[in-house]
């Protein structure tokens, strides 16, 4: 089982923007810092759950995926399978597509002190753009 951390970050809502990745795979990590253009911060958080799938579907695709994130919408939106918000709806179905290709996909919410290597990663993505 891949333990995946995922977080996005903006300067500013919206703002520069960019995620951070940091999966585990045993005693293996692997670490990505993308930046994603102009968004706000919630889509951030969504972009960084697909990114980490799309890397995930890409190099390890017979794993169970275990995503965690700081982000409470976005783990409340995949867990519910919902959002309120219409412009949330096309980034949380692909997310879902993106976590059906895999044996099973879990995602969990952790407090941002559990995420801090994703954050690094995502602030220093922003400074990449």
């Amino acid at each position: 089982m891949l333990e995946v951390y995922v977080d996005g970050s903006s300067k500013g809502d919206p703002g520069p923007s960019g995620v951070g990745i940091y999966i585990k795979n045993g005693k293996d990590h692997h670490t990505y810092s993308i930046p994603i253009g102009i968004t706000s911060n919630h889509e951030a958080e969504f972009t960084a759950l697909i990114k980490a799938l799309e890397i995930c579907k890409e190099m390890f695709p017979e794993e169970i995926i275990s995503v965690r994130s700081d982000s409470k919408l976005v783990v409340d939106c995949i867990e519910h399978s919902s959002t309120k918000q219409d412009r949330f709806l096309p980034l949380l179905r692909e997310a879902e597509q993106l976590g059906n290709y895999f044996p099973f996909f879990f995602i969990k919410w952790i407090p941002d002190k559990q995420n801090k290597k994703a954050d690094e990663l995502a602030r220093a993505a922003i400074h990449a753009n």
